[in-house]
């Protein structure tokens, strides 16, 4: 058995390229945030916890696409190594869920964030010291290198927000990916520009940003995005109606935000 991956030399996890070396990077950049994110409040505390779900939610989809199908062909264990991440990962999605919906100084708040900065620390263990161990140990370095290329690009192209609703395996998820993704990194827009925004700007894209993530919501719930899951993270029983209109409102802020964008750059500062 190989030593945990945090112990590990970039050549011993198999060379640049290696989704070992990826995921270590990926690691080592959550633990900064996170010690960032201690004694912070308010706006800043929203920066910093942005930052995190920008990082965390790509690198754990890119993970449940790309590496845990992998896993579970290779390993006699590894579908209850990998349902159990999975599950930690749903109740990262969850809680984030939560904490969007509780404002600064809100009763529970802070543990809810207690909560959330102790799985995601939970999450990095087991996958350091326990699964990506257990994967080193049976394939090659070269499947190592094939992996990492898949594992960015896929990471490239995921969702940057809370999904709870998603399945947690493919098909569900894969399907899921470029929807999501489309919306999500639209969101994150509105919120980058929103600091410096004039004020007669800041109101539309408030709104905007609101239609974006009613439509995120709207389209979690395609049923087609639920195949492929395990029923320990199914986050909402049943399949209610699938609201369209939320979708083309969200679809119409989107080409909202990159007019009112493209229309602020022509303008410049």
């Amino acid at each position: 058995m190989h030593p945990s991956i945090a112990d590990q030399t970039t050549d011993q996890l198999g060379g640049p390229l290696s989704v070992l070396v990826r995921q270590k990077e990926d690691h080592i950049r959550l633990h900064d945030l996170m010690g960032r994110l201690r004694g912070t409040g308010g706006e800043e505390q929203a920066r910093v916890l942005l930052e995190i779900y920008r990082l965390v939610f790509p690198h754990a989809f890119a993970e449940e696409s790309v590496l845990w199908p992998v896993m579970r062909r290779v390993l006699p264990d590894g579908d209850a190594l990998t349902l159990q991440v999975e599950q930690e990962h749903q109740e990262v999605n969850e809680l984030v869920r939560t904490l969007e919906k509780l404002p600064a100084g809100a009763p529970g708040r802070a543990d809810v964030l207690g909560r959330l900065t102790e799985v995601l620390d939970d999450d990095v263990r087991d996958e350091e010291d326990a699964l990506l161990p257990r994967l080193q140990a049976r394939i090659s370095r070269r499947d190592l290198q094939v992996l990492g290329v898949l594992w960015e690009l896929v990471r490239r192209i995921a969702p940057t927000r809370a999904h709870p609703v998603v399945a947690r395996r493919p098909p569900g998820n894969v399907v899921a990916a470029l929807p999501l993704s489309a919306l999500d990194r639209a969101r994150d827009v509105v919120d980058r520009a929103l600091p410096g925004a004039p004020g007669k700007v800041t109101p539309v894209l408030h709104r905007a940003g609101s239609a974006l993530e009613r439509a995120s919501h709207a389209v979690e719930r395609l049923p087609v995005l639920r195949s492929g899951e395990d029923p320990s993270t199914r986050s909402i029983p049943g399949r209610p109606p699938f609201p369209w209109g939320t979708v083309v409102v969200g679809a119409a802020a989107a080409g909202l935000v990159a007019a009112t964008i493209g229309s602020r750059r022509k303008e410049g500062p």
